[in-house]
């Protein structure tokens, strides 16, 4: 099949890449796995060998007519023509109880839209999903995973990193070059298996967690005190950078998630700081 680029299509042609995202996905004969944009279906064809049950959403007419002459005789295989992020899945499913309740996502995900599915997979710090995945194993841009699991002061790090991993624990499976698509695109991937999960620390207010990281890294090369200085004041933020044993000449990006959450938490209980509404609103 032509790619299209309106939709992002590359197709993976390396079945030991593929090998290895089946295997990173753990799958067991109960698993219902959603996969968001089979194209081909390469991918697909071992999902329904090894799953219960496949509920496959693509949004490309084209493709779904392919779909269905190959693999439509295949009793565990679901197809939903439609845009992953304009449908709830599940609502659509309640005619086909074999199909409901995915627990577990694979997929190799369009570079383009990688946020709002992250998004739309997890919740977001404010909103975490109701009923996380077990698993999301997702091929996607490389140095978008090089940000999602990245260590606090590395280049890496960031604001994503954050929001993610407050929701999940990531880990690198494996990077695949650009060579291994047809055609192939201007960037390498990687596949990464994504963990939901609730922290051990969690924010009290999350709301103001979110956006104090956003503030903290509107301007990356800042150092927090500046950052923030719209919202706390610097000899506020000293103390409670003091009580953490951070350096008020830290950056956004040497606090690790557990710190940030902890950072939050002390604002949090502050209640004398004025900007705490406006940090809160933002």
């Amino acid at each position: 099949m032509k790619t299209k680029k309106q939709f992002g299509q590359h197709w993976l042609r390396n079945e030991q890449v593929l090998d290895r995202i089946i295997t990173a996905a753990k799958i067991t004969p109960t698993d219902r796995i959603l996969e968001i944009g089979p194209g081909t279906g390469i991918l697909t064809r071992r999902l329904v060998a090894a799953a219960q049950a496949v509920v496959a959403v693509e949004i490309d007419r084209d493709l779904c007519a392919l779909l269905v002459k190959k693999m439509g005789h295949i009793d565990n295989f679901l197809l939903l023509e439609n845009d992953f992020l304009n449908l709830d899945v599940e609502s659509n499913l309640t005619a086909f109880p074999k199909f409901q309740k995915t627990n577990k996502v694979v997929a190799n995900i369009p570079y383009n839209i990688t946020g709002p599915i992250l998004e739309k997979l997890l919740g977001n710090i404010v909103h975490p999903a109701e009923r996380p995945f077990d698993s999301i194993v997702l091929l996607v841009q490389r140095e978008v995973g090089d940000r999602l699991f990245a260590k606090p002061s590395t280049k890496a790090f960031g604001a994503l990193t954050i929001r993610v991993g407050y929701l999940a624990h990531c880990e690198l499976i494996c990077p695949v070059p650009a060579r291994d698509f047809s055609p192939p695109p201007k960037v390498d991937s990687a596949v990464i298996r994504l963990t939901p999960r609730r922290l051990d620390l969690a924010a009290k207010n999350p709301k103001l967690l979110d956006n104090l990281v956003r503030l903290g890294f509107s301007t990356r090369r800042k150092m927090l005190r500046n950052n923030l200085q719209s919202a706390i004041d610097r000899e506020e933020l000293s103390e409670l950078l003091g009580l953490l044993d951070i350096s008020i000449d830290t950056r956004a990006e040497d606090l690790s998630i557990e710190q940030w959450i902890q950072l939050s938490n002390l604002v949090a209980e502050r209640k004398d700081i004025p900007a705490i509404d406006a940090i809160e609103k933002i």
